[in-house]
């Protein structure tokens, strides 16, 4: 590695960020679906900086129990606090964490990036709340949230909406739907809101993310016996329904579904379908009337022809720099390499890497990319 890391400081010479800091993350057995998303969010530069902060809050590390949000402060401390500007760490502990925490990834086995993401970012997010109800007492938040899938769901009492704790993981990643109903009866509009940390969106052959977000918040008939029942007319009726974004997240989390279940296969089969993804995107699918303009600044991708066997690694942007990580190994790439990751126009082809989790920032936050 000391080659690779030399060879990278070679490539950017003079213009290394100051402070900055690239290295590569040991793999400890198929752990790349871990390494790649840490770096991909080692380079969520408002996440790094709010995590180290909080780290750095803590009076007496040695004296607090070891848990997922201080393995992975320590590894970020850890590689933000290196001498040398390029290398190779090995996150044993965080590794060991996880395991610990969930039996999902205790194996050897190929384990999924996206089920990852989700599991860190709810289980940090659960973490920083116990810790705030502890210090607070119970007072104010007695009602527990409940985690769902992609996000957390706002517990109501007494049919009173509680303000739910907002934790700066919350304030990075967390952004809010609303799912409408339109009854064709009535036309009363029944609208729901829900929150997401991350967007899960199909996927169609040669397509790019603006079509596969306007299919997301496309208008979807309820008839027969999907009928809607209108509390209105006390009774089932045909419906229209959608979902819109009311509330952009600062960080846009973007899983493109590539793994199908195939009925007649009887098994997941991985969709090597083309999807472009653009360096800047714009969301307009909102409530809000303005457009939310993203820059995109990491891409998780998924090397392989199937859902159960594969490598994942990830190509990042840092201080207008695009970078390609692979476990120990870290290079510069350009940018344009990014497009060889959208993904093949046939299903047969020798390209194997397609984007799979995408990360993009609001350029309304104020960000030194």
């Amino acid at each position: 590695m000391g080659a690779t890391g030399s060879k990278l400081e070679k490539a950017l010479g003079d213009q290394f960020p100051e402070g900055e800091r690239y290295f590569g993350l040991e793999n400890f057995g198929n752990t790349c679906y871990c390494n790649s998303v840490l770096q991909a969010l080692y380079f969520c530069v408002p996440f790094r900086e709010q995590l180290l902060e909080y780290y750095g809050n803590i009076k007496n590390p040695g004296d607090i129990e070891e848990n997922l949000l201080t393995c992975l402060a320590e590894l970020f401390m850890q590689i933000s606090t290196q001498k040398k500007k390029t290398g190779v760490i090995a996150p044993k502990r965080f590794v060991q964490r996880v395991k610990k925490e969930n039996e999902l990834f205790r194996g050897y086995m190929h384990q999924d990036a996206h089920e990852f993401l989700n599991f860190l970012l709810n289980e940090l997010v659960d973490i920083l709340e116990k810790e705030a109800n502890s210090s607070k007492g119970s007072k104010e938040h007695s009602s527990p949230s409940e985690k769902i899938p992609n996000g957390i769901h706002v517990p109501q009492a007494n049919g009173v909406r509680k303000e739910p704790l907002v934790t700066w993981v919350h304030k990075n990643f967390q952004g809010i739907l609303t799912n409408e109903t339109k009854c064709l009866r009535c036309e009363t509009v029944t609208a729901r809101d829900e929150t997401f940390l991350d967007l899960s969106l199909d996927i169609e052959q040669n397509s790019s993310i603006t079509s596969c977000l306007k299919n997301f918040s496309s208008t979807e008939t309820l008839n027969a016996e999907d009928k809607f029942f209108c509390d209105k007319c006390c009774s089932l009726q045909e419906a229209q329904k959608r979902m819109k974004i009311k509330k952009p997240p600062h960080i846009l989390v973007i899983h493109l579904k590539r793994f199908k279940y195939m009925e007649q296969l009887g098994r997941y089969k991985k969709l090597s379908y083309r999807v472009v993804f653009p360096l800047e995107l714009k969301l307009t699918n909102t409530m809000e009337d303005a457009d939310c303009e993203y820059s995109l600044f990491g891409v998780v991708v998924h090397v392989g022809s199937g859902p159960n066997h594969g490598h994942y690694v990830s190509l990042v942007k840092s201080h207008n720099h695009w970078l390609f990580f692979d476990d120990e190994n870290v290079e510069m790439i350009d940018e344009s390499a990014v497009q060889t990751s959208f993904g093949s126009a046939q299903e047969y082809a020798s390209n194997t890497d397609h984007g799979y989790i995408l990360f993009y920032e609001s350029l309304a936050a104020n960000s030194d990319r």
